[in-house]
Parts: C-alpha cells; sequence; structure tokens
C-alpha cells in the first residue's frame, strides 16, 4: 500500500494519509457496524486491512458487483474506438456507463505504472498519487447516487460481504509444498521435467515425436492411429482434423479415464513452459478470486496462478503445515439436484437420493447392471454424468456425440432418453427461457440478475443460468456463514469449499460446514422437504500428508521422481569436485 484516500459523505471530511501514516495497527476510520463503508471491489480494500492488521469493516457496500448485476446482459462496454472491451469491469468502466466525469483512463494507466514501480516517489509525484487515489472517492460518491435507485440495498450488502469473505480467503492463501515447490520454479528443473516426461507417459500412446533439436512435438497422424487402437471415435472440426481443443480432452478424459495421463501431457508440454502458480514467502499459494466475475455471478480467478485452475497433478503440492490440517468439502451432484428442486421434477430428485444419480440413470436405460456401482464402472459414471449435465444445458446430440466420442444416434438416444425421464424438468425449463425471453430479464433467488434479448439471448446459455447462478447464490451464502461462524476458508471452487484447521479440531469444523452447506441449499432452494437436501463430502488431508485428485496421481509421482533424477544430476558435478 501507497497511500489512504478516503472520505466520510456526511460531514465532507476527506483523509489524505501516506505509507508512514498508515503503519501504526489502527484503522484512521470507523469500522463499527453504524459505519457503512462505500468502495468498489472490496476485497482489493479489504486485502489492504488484512494485511495492515486493521479490523474488517462490519457493513460494505461494494459498487463492483452492484453495477455489475445492473449491466449484466445488457450491451458489452466498449472502448473510445468501440471495441469490445475485455477483462474485469473496473471503476471508470462504471463511470462512464453513467456519464460521470473521470480522469483519462491514459492518466489513470500512467499513474499506476508509476505507483507500481515503487519507491522512491519526489514530493510532486506523491502529490499527484494522492491527488489521483482522491479523485476516485469522489467518483464513488456520484456512482453511489446512481446505483441506490437501481439495486435492493440489503441484496448488494450480502454481495459484499462475500466480497469481503473473498478477501479473506486470498488473505488466508493455500498451504504449498515449500519443499517441492522451488524446484517445479526453477526454470531447468522444470524444463528438464517437460522433457522427460514426453517418454515417460508416451510409452502407452506413442503419440510424440522428436524433432532434429530434441524438441518434443504432437503428431496428429499417430494419434489418429493410437485413437483407432483404442477404438475411440475422436471429435472433429468440419475439415475432418482431429479437433484437439483442451475443452475436448478434458470431455473425452470422462468417458476414456485411460487418456487422462495423455491429457496432463498435453497441457504441460503446450501451457506450462513454467509453473505460473503465485506463491508467496509464507508458501502459501494467492490470488485475486474475482468474485462476480461471470454473468452466472460466479467467482473467476486466475487460472494460472491458481492452485485450482492448471493441472490437477499440480493439486498434490497442497500440504498442510505442521499441526495442521485441511478439508476440501464439495456439494455431492450439486447442479442435478438444484435443477430437480427447482424444477420440482421428482423423477430427478428420486433419482439424487439414490446417492448415485448418474450410475442410477445408466442403469434404468439398461446401460449397467444392477450391481454397479460408481467405483465399479466409473467409465460408463462418467459418461453418463456428462451427458445428463451437458443434456440439462440444451446440449444437442451432435455435439454431445463429438464430446463423448459417441455415434449420433447413440448420443440422440441419451438426450432422448434424458427428455423422456425428465419430462418435468424439460416443461419448467422451457418455461424458464420463455419468460426470461418475454420479460426480457432472468434472476436468481437471492437477486443476482441477467437482461435477455440484447446479448443474451441464447437458449443453452439462458437456461444454464437458471440452475448455475442459483449454485452460486448457495455457495455465497455457505461462505459468508462459515466465515461468521470462525470456520478459516482457504478458498472457494465451483461447487466446493477448502478449509483449514488444527488437526485436533478439523473433523468438529467439517461437521460445522457441512452442516452450513446442507442449511444454505434448503435456504436460497426455500425447502424444508428433507428430500430437497443436498449432499456434502469431505476429503480431509492432514499433516505430514498431501492433497490429491486422483486424476493426477500417475503425473504427479513420474514428477517426482523426474525431480530426484535432476537433483542427482545437479550433485553428481559437486561430488567429482569433492
Amino acid at each position: 500500500m501507497v497511500c489512504l484516500c478516503a472520505k466520510e459523505i456526511r460531514t465532507g471530511q476527506t483523509l489524505r494519509l501516506w505509507r508512514d501514516q498508515l503503519l501504526r495497527g489502527t484503522a484512521p476510520y470507523r469500522t463499527d457496524a453504524k459505519v457503512l463503508f462505500v468502495c468498489f471491489v472490496a476485497n482489493a480494500e479489504c486485502t489492504c486491512h488484512l494485511a495492515l492488521d486493521w479490523p474488517l469493516p462490519e457493513k460494505i457496500l461494494d459498487l463492483s458487483p452492484a453495477f455489475r448485476c445492473v449491466i449484466n446482459g445488457r450491451l458489452p462496454l466498449t472502448d473510445s474506438s468501440g471495441k469490445k472491451k475485455k477483462g474485469q469491469k473496473a471503476l471508470i468502466d462504471a463511470l462512464t456507463h453513467f456519464g460521470i466525469n473521470t480522469i483519462d483512463a491514459k492518466y489513470k494507466d500512467a499513474m499506476r505504472e508509476r505507483i507500481l514501480r515503487g519507491w522512491p516517489f519526489t514530493a510532486e509525484e506523491r502529490e499527484k498519487i494522492l491527488d489521483y487515489c482522491a479523485g476516485d472517492h469522489e467518483a464513488l460518491e456520484a456512482l453511489l447516487s446512481h446505483l441506490l435507485s437501481r439495486i435492493d440495498l440489503e441484496t448488494a450488502l450480502h454481495w459484499s460481504e462475500f466480497a469481503a469473505v473473498s478477501a479473506v480467503m486470498e488473505h488466508n492463501g493455500v498451504p504449498i509444498d515449500r519443499e517441492i515447490f522451488p524446484l517445479l520454479q526453477d526454470k531447468n528443473a522444470w524444463n528438464f521435467v517437460r522433457d522427460a516426461l514426453v517418454p515417460k507417459i508416451d510409452a502407452q500412446y506413442g503419440v510424440y515425436v522428436q524433432d532434429k533439436g530434441g524438441e518434443w512435438h504432437l503428431s496428429h497422424e499417430k494419434l489418429e492411429a493410437c485413437f483407432v487402437r483404442m477404438g475411440i471415435d475422436w471429435p472433429r472440426h468440419e475439415s475432418g482434423k482431429l479437433d484437439l481443443r483442451q475443452k475436448t480432452f478434458e470431455s473425452m478424459c470422462k468417458g476414456y479415464p485411460e487418456l487422462e495421463p495423455l491429457r496432463q501431457l498435453k497441457y504441460a508440454r503446450n501451457k506450462m513452459r513454467r509453473v505460473k502458480l503465485a506463491v508467496g514467502k509464507d508458501s502459501r499459494n494467492r490470488t485475486t478470486l474475482w468474485p462476480f466475475s461471470s454473468k452466472t455471478s460466479r467467482s473467476q480467478p486466475d487460472a494460472a496462478k491458481w492452485i485450482f485452475s492448471p493441472s490437477v497433478w499440480l493439486r498434490s503440492l497442497i500440504k498442510p503445515e505442521p499441526g495442521r490440517a485441511i478439508a476440501y468439502i464439495d456439494w455431492s451432484s450439486m447442479e442435478f439436484q438444484v435443477a430437480g428442486v427447482r424444477s420440482g421434477c421428482t423423477q430427478m430428485i428420486d433419482l439424487y437420493n439414490t446417492g448415485s444419480p448418474y450410475i442410477e440413470f445408466a442403469k434404468r436405460v439398461n446401460e449397467a447392471p444392477e450391481t454397479a456401482t460408481k467405483k465399479s464402472h466409473e467409465p460408463v459414471h462418467e459418461r453418463y454424468k456428462s451427458a445428463i449435465l451437458g443434456a440439462q444445458y440444451q446440449m444437442q446430440y451432435v455435439t454431445l456425440s463429438r464430446k463423448l466420442g459417441l455415434p449420433d444416434f447413440v448420443a440422440h438416444e441419451m438426450l432422448a432418453q434424458h427428455r423422456g425421464m425428465f419430462n418435468q424438468y424439460w416443461t419448467w425449463i422451457e418455461d424458464w427461457i420463455a419468460h426470461a425471453l418475454n420479460t426480457g430479464t432472468m434472476s436468481t433467488p437471492l437477486g443476482w440478475k441477467c437482461r435477455t434479448g440484447i446479448t443474451e439471448f441464447n437458449e443453452r446459455s439462458i437456461g444454464n443460468f437458471a440452475v448455475q447462478a442459483t449454485s452460486a447464490d448457495i455457495l455465497r451464502v455457505a461462505c459468508i456463514w462459515a466465515h461468521r461462524r470462525g470456520v478459516r476458508l482457504l478458498g472457494s471452487v465451483h461447487d466446493a469449499l477448502l478449509i483449514e484447521s488444527s488437526i485436533d479440531q478439523i473433523e468438529a469444523h467439517v461437521a460445522l460446514v457441512k452442516e452450513i452447506m446442507r442449511r444454505s441449499a434448503r435456504v436460497v432452494l426455500n425447502t424444508t422437504d428433507p428430500r430437497h437436501e443436498l449432499r456434502t463430502d469431505a476429503t480431509i488431508v492432514r499433516y505430514p500428508d498431501r492433497y490429491s485428485d486422483k486424476r493426477g496421481e500417475k503425473i504427479w509421482a513420474d514428477v517426482l521422481e523426474l525431480l530426484e533424477q535432476y537433483k542427482q544430476q545437479q550433485s553428481e558435478p559437486q561430488r567429482a569436485r569433492n
């Protein structure tokens, strides 16, 4: 933090404080519940409070999610040249949208660059920086007047509390193995591993070749031959070439888990020329979680820097510190049950309450024996999981066939089976889409809105919103309640929470969070019917163990073995000199 500028709206009193005036242990303004703390992107301001060991404001109004909700689904923001803007919706975008005078974007960028260059600052630069920061609180006051009439204040306060909890999760960070991670960050070590992984993993596929310079490349011809040997009908582009996009590999691996090592090798070769995880000196992974970034209000962390976004084998770097434990707690088949409860589809709810809806669906359409379980028939389970969730979101049979590598007629039959078995859901979703298009808006139980008919008119996307955005509502309530009860949250991952505790308290905290997650779903879905409950699963990891995702266990073991080889090679010259 370089400086702080603030304004008390009631009295007009302003604060302009430089860094040395901030390091005094207490906030320069009140933070109790009788004061409303107005800001834009609260997780940024709250992170500063936490870094300075100041108490978080008890009542926050973050204008960022409020603005996002107001424009969600409207015409996209554009820059001065009319080009569609990408990335986060910044304060300057909100001001421009409402016609509020603000500083020139180029000047703003120049000031940011100067601040990021750091010390020393001249006296003149200090004044310019203070003036620049003070301009934001003047702009915020004007923006507040525009947004108050467009939002429900209680709902906006709820969103703001989640933004503050997101800051707490960012501040806590995820514990990373402090011995192995530095090796993966070493450019020479990682290049050695990337190259050595190819012959090790490719031995079972035979799809990589080396050029004259020794660089490995994926051969499309060999990949074609590999899929023929394995009996896989791989999706193709209209040109006839194999569709080798990352999302296609992800989808195909759900139906053919034996391809998972190849997918992760391909990702490591193409996307991970270096490991970019953001890890601090305390060996904690931290990155901005960017709450409310998507149309459905899901958080969207920086994928390259967040431990749960890149290859799943990297998650094995998560390791609690001595005396500590972590737990990964997720809702079981959340989107399936949310769809069932919201639509009132008794068939979906009944299937969910069997405990394994996807494999049970396969049994009912005679694609799995009555004795089948999720574990005994995992490929069938994953295939029908993809098909059922894809069907919920209006996936067409051609897309599903390409996604799962199945003939078109098989994919068509799977979707027909879904419509036949869950006709109540389909009646509801068709009504939802029609209502959204007729009224021009759709919203969640807790008030997150998206406009339709302007940029949002795709039926699949509109249907997707109903379940995804409701699930996001549930997650936010769970995070807020868990934080209020003193649970140490480390992050939210789509439909899961990561928590940390002492080893002797972890089971009690897991039980508490599971109950909170159950109740949050019940409140958002507005039901007391026990058949509408959302189940949760928990994975507890105690020191000295590490977290592990089974999809990445094989490649993680290979990486550890290759790192040991690298260390031995590096130590040999040293031993020879001695």
